[in-house]
């Protein structure tokens, strides 16, 4: 009845609100207490918090929950997730106090681990030995403590009941989640390659390194057709004198100018796809030397957002990586062979004329009835190598 259920969301608000103002003078406004299995309370305020707003619209402990969901993620003094193996690629639990990792190398990713105590706790537990050299030295404290070590029980073991408690609410973002994501969309290997195939209109991306022989072609052909285009171009493009003034030309004309890397690098391997080339300090400098020279252009990362790798040619870690960046991988969609407009005559039985570019984009298009190119990120380069004479950009 309503005064039941009145009653019983003034108990969720009283908690909720009790913990909201201990967490209030906190730097991350965590109000929890760090007993043992601290993560299952901040489980337990994830689920009452999503449970509140549900029921009563009030939106008065969102920001409370932002906090203690980024808690588990790594918004914390140690700078790791508290979930192991999740996100992946990223600095999670690879130590649990776990008989099944530590025995039989047997993978539990997803499981919420205990969590952080105070170091009043810690200090007087029996039997607790660090099995190698504790990482997160540094950022231990007198306050509270966690290690990511076997011999650790009281932060590090994974707790069943946290794991299911945080299922649910994982499970309730996934549901509003699916409820926004564009089915329509297309991604592979967490880029997105394709945009909303129900739409008839495509995106023209142009990426740049060394040549730029057709930029004032292109730039004309797209003025008098009065159509933007996006510029993906690396920091040695955008460094390059010669080029500075066809750059403030597409800025002037509204075009779209991004990011493809600075030093135009191999990022994945070719044959192994899965095997990353560089570390993620590496490409996290690689991209921001990148937008370092942008910068001279008056473009910021929040100008421009997406980032498309240099060569076509990534794998999941690397887009994790660049997301960790605040930035959206994409590449071009695959169908058609407007990206091989970079061959030459002397790569033989790889080399592929204007003609047969032109004809492929044609071809898939009527093969494609239903869609055709609608949402195609159609691909090509803004200038080739001078072998190649027959330049994509005057067909």
């Amino acid at each position: 009845d309503s005064t039941k259920a009145s009653q019983f969301t003034g108990f969720l608000r009283d908690g909720l609100q009790k913990i909201k103002t201990r967490g209030e003078r906190k730097p991350f406004k965590i109000g929890v207490p760090f007993i043992w299995c601290s993560n299952n309370l901040v489980a337990a305020a994830l689920t009452q918090s999503r449970l509140y707003t549900r029921i009563t619209g009030d939106t008065a402990f969102e920001e409370m929950e932002a906090s203690l969901r980024d808690w588990l993620f790594g918004c914390n003094p140690w700078g790791t997730s508290m979930l192991i193996g999740y996100p992946k690629y990223n600095d999670t639990p690879s130590d649990p106090h776990s008989a099944f990792t530590a025995l039989h190398n047997i993978p539990i990713d997803g499981g919420l681990v205990d969590g952080p105590v105070y170091n009043t706790i810690y200090s007087k537990l029996i039997g607790i030995k660090l099995y190698s050299p504790d990482e997160y030295a540094p950022y231990q404290s007198d306050y509270v403590v966690y290690h990511d070590d076997y011999g650790d029980y009281s932060t590090n073991e994974p707790t069943m009941d946290g794991t299911a408690s945080l299922s649910f609410y994982f499970a309730s973002l996934q549901n509003d989640g699916g409820q926004i994501v564009n089915p329509h969309i297309s991604t592979s290997h967490s880029a997105v390659i394709r945009g909303d195939s129900t739409q008839p209109e495509l995106s023209l991306v142009f990426t740049g390194h060394e040549f730029a022989d057709g930029g004032e072609t292109i730039l004309k052909v797209l003025k008098k057709h009065d159509v933007k285009a996006s510029f993906f171009l690396t920091g040695d493009f955008y460094r390059n004198p010669d080029y500075s003034a066809l750059i403030k030309a597409l800025k002037a004309d509204g075009h779209y100018l991004g990011a493809h890397s600075d030093k135009h690098l191999l990022y994945a391997d070719w044959e192994k796809r899965d095997s990353t080339l560089l570390t993620k300090t590496a490409l996290h400098q690689d991209i921001k030397d990148n937008y370092k020279a942008m910068a001279e252009f008056g473009i910021s990362h929040y100008d421009a957002p997406f980032f498309l790798p240099p060569y076509e040619w990534y794998n999941e870690e690397i887009a994790a990586w660049t997301s960790q960046l605040g930035l959206k991988l994409i590449n071009f969609t695959p169908g058609t062979k407007s990206h091989a407009d970079w061959t030459i005559p002397s790569m033989n039985e790889k080399y592929t004329d204007s003609d047969a570019i032109f004809k492929s984009i044609i071809d898939y298009d009527n093969a494609n009835k239903k869609s055709g190119l609608n949402g195609f990120i159609l691909l090509s380069h803004i200038g080739t190598h001078p072998e190649r004479t027959d330049k994509f950009y005057n067909k």
